[in-house]
């Protein structure tokens, strides 16, 4: 039973530390940037990141109907629109 308390509170954290850097990447891009990547906008990714964040918070596990979404949502965010976003920014290219 401890090593299962343990594995839950590792999954809690590592969680709650992914949709976490996931919502402050979101705030620091800028918002033109979202647009012309062709992606959901920075207010959107940002309200969605910070539910899930919240969800995570307030459930403590990852494996919960609402929690397993949120992850989602995260990785989501910070495989597909995170290199969009940041590709623009470092390109040089005006929005």
């Amino acid at each position: 039973m401890v090593f299962q308390g343990l594995v839950y509170a590792v999954l809690f954290y590592a969680t709650l530390a992914l949709t976490t850097w996931a919502l402050v990447d979101a705030l620091i891009r800028p918002a033109a940037g979202y647009v012309a990547a062709g992606k959901l906008t920075k207010p959107g990714w940002a309200a969605i990141l910070a539910l899930a964040v919240l969800v995570i918070f307030l459930t403590r596990t990852p494996l919960s109907l609402l929690g397993l979404p949120a992850v989602i949502a995260a990785i989501v965010y910070l495989v597909d629109v995170r290199p969009a976003v940041r590709g623009l920014s470092r390109g040089g290219n005006s929005w």
